[in-house]
């Protein structure tokens, strides 16, 4: 399963869909995607990869070690300087600058702004789950991985 990587690739600004997310497990299905939406199938599955006419063949566990990989094959894992593609659903981000109103308590699902999130933080709106992203903490610790990327003393052995 290459879930983590798909959320990772995410940052990183990719258009990642992920089989697991649109409930989809057959590999003949999951080819007939691939097909469908002219991507690149990334996978741990030697035979399927076999079958594809554009996968990447990853062969390490540690999402850290599959994202060296990727750098290995061209691909840029470098995090986004903007949020584009929401983590959870693939889907596509916004910039939503509105603040609620003052007195106004602002919900995970209908409010611009989450409370716990810093004013001069901008965040961002799925357009497809609703989802809020702005650049916190969890934000830095995915850029810090991704710059140590290919670095073999920071990659799990």
């Amino acid at each position: 399963m290459c879930g983590r990587l798909a959320r990772y690739l995410r940052f990183c600004g990719y258009d990642a869909a992920y089989a697991l997310d649109r409930g989809v497990e057959d590999d003949d299905r999951i080819l007939s995607i691939v097909r469908e939406e002219n991507r690149t199938l990334i996978t741990r599955d030697v035979e399927l990869a076999e079958r594809a006419t554009d996968a990447i063949l990853v062969t390490e566990r540690a999402v850290t070690d599959q994202l060296a990989e990727l750098a290995e094959e061209g691909v840029d894992a470098t995090i986004a300087d903007e949020p584009r593609r929401c983590g959870r659903c693939n889907g596509r981000l916004e910039r939503s600058e509105n603040a609620p109103a003052d007195g106004e308590r602002s919900s995970h699902v209908s409010g611009d702004r989450p409370d716990h999130v810093p004013d001069d933080r901008p965040i961002w709106r799925c357009r497809d789950c609703g989802h809020r992203f702005w650049r916190g903490s969890h934000w830095e610790r995915v850029a810090e991985e991704l710059a140590n990327v290919g670095n073999d003393s920071d990659r799990e052995k």
